[in-house]
């Protein structure tokens, strides 16, 4: 059961439960005060239990029942001058019905729908409130005044609650479009530079198989790894979405950046890593976890960095023969440098490919306040450059 939906469910039928309460009191009391002034409450009891009754039903259809209870009420107003009876200001609750239904119709119509009930519902209330036994217009104007207002303030209460649903959609809507870009991300930087490996084997394989099988087994044995590796990252991201309340709703940290560059450099260029030297455990070193030191956000952010450009480097530079990856802690900020020297052209990262990697790279080090810069060495080469702020690590 959908819990949320549930309260949501049982406090629209508390609040339609006092509503109907409140119309009730409303009737009863108008009624026993016209009927102590000797005036015709049997007219006012009828014309407030049949308006109320409709404003109650307005969720059927709340275009014609707005209409309706307009109609109704001009009738009401045209049969107390037919027959010459002193309606009360209130039409026997009537009047508090109108404005409910004035106001959910300016909350749920569309804007033409909703501005021709407000400008016709001034109209109705203000000509029915002057109606009396000597005609429409006879002397009352007290009373419209009063009735025009408070069809204007139902109609701001409206406008107000609709305001509200608006943000409230809003607020819905960009959760929305946040969880499918992280999933975007997520899926992107999983899966392909688990399958771009998968690729580069597979086409070594081709070249080499034919004469030596040697070389074939450990490209097949390479791409089983690297197979395996994607289907687990992505049982895990699978899980993680089927069960957010899972470890706290926080996705396990990324592996050791030396041991991606390890991989990495099985199949594709031979890459020089520099950590930063203040982190002897530091993103990807041997001695501990990735980004010792480091928020989570920002040591997982480094380790995506870092993934995407080796990615690009596999896909869009398959004559770069080196890649170098410098990370460095210096000034309250995080840099990160990915740099080889295959072709520089200038449209390499959408070259072959959809551009969404650089895209979220962007995102992701934008959330955290950083920046990223893509673009050609002079000469040849290609550099990923990134900086996030981040204390230093013997800040508290």
């Amino acid at each position: 059961m959908d819990v949320g939906a549930w309260l949501a469910r049982r406090t629209e039928t508390g609040a339609e439960v006092a509503l109907g309460a409140a119309m009730a009191a409303a009737v009863g009391l108008t009624a026993y005060l016209t009927a102590t002034r000797n005036q015709g409450w049997p007219f006012d009891l009828v014309v407030g239990v049949v308006i109320c009754g409709t404003a109650l039903l307005r969720r059927r259809n709340r275009a014609w029942a707005a209409t309706a209870g307009l109609i109704l009420f001009a009738a009401a107003g045209l049969a107390a001058v037919a027959g010459s009876v002193s309606p009360g200001p209130v039409f026997g609750g009537g009047l508090l019905g109108v404005l409910v239904l004035g106001a959910a119709a300016v909350r749920t119509l569309p804007p033409r729908a909703a501005a021709l009930i407000g400008v016709a519902g001034t109209a109705v209330i203000a000509t029915a409130e002057t109606a009396g036994p000597g005609g429409l217009f006879d002397h009352r104007t007290l009373w419209a005044l009063a009735g025009a207002t408070l069809w204007s303030a139902a109609l701001a209460v409206g406008l107000y609650l609709r305001y509200l649903d608006f943000l409230h959609r809003q607020t819905i809507d960009a959760a929305r479009r946040q969880e499918r870009l992280e999933l975007a991300r997520e899926l992107h930087d999983v899966v392909a530079h688990h399958v771009t490996g998968i690729v580069v084997q597979a086409q070594a394989a081709r070249f080499t198989g034919g004469t030596d099988p040697e070389p074939l087994a450990r490209a097949l044995g390479s791409i089983e790894t690297a197979g395996g590796e994607t289907l687990a990252a992505i049982r895990q991201l699978v899980g993680l979405l089927r069960d957010p309340d899972d470890a706290d709703g926080v996705a396990p940290g990324p592996e050791p950046i030396s041991r991606l560059v390890e991989r990495f450099a099985e199949h594709g260029p031979a890459v020089e890593l520099i950590l930063p030297a203040a982190l002897p455990g530091g993103p990807g070193g041997p001695g501990g976890p990735p980004g010792s030191g480091w928020p989570p956000q920002v040591a997982s952010t480094v380790y995506r960095v870092v993934q995407e450009a080796l990615t690009n480097v596999a896909q869009h530079a398959p004559g770069a023969r080196s890649v170098t990856v410098v990370v460095t802690h210096e000034h309250g900020h995080v840099n990160v440098e990915v740099t080889d020297d295959g072709a520089a052209a200038v449209t390499r990262h959408t070259r072959s490919g959809s551009g969404y990697g650089l895209v979220g790279m962007r995102e992701r080090v934008e959330a955290l306040g950083g920046k990223v810069r893509a673009g050609p060495l002079p000469g040849t080469g290609w550099a990923v450059r990134a900086s996030l702020p981040v204390a230093a690590p013997d800040q508290p």
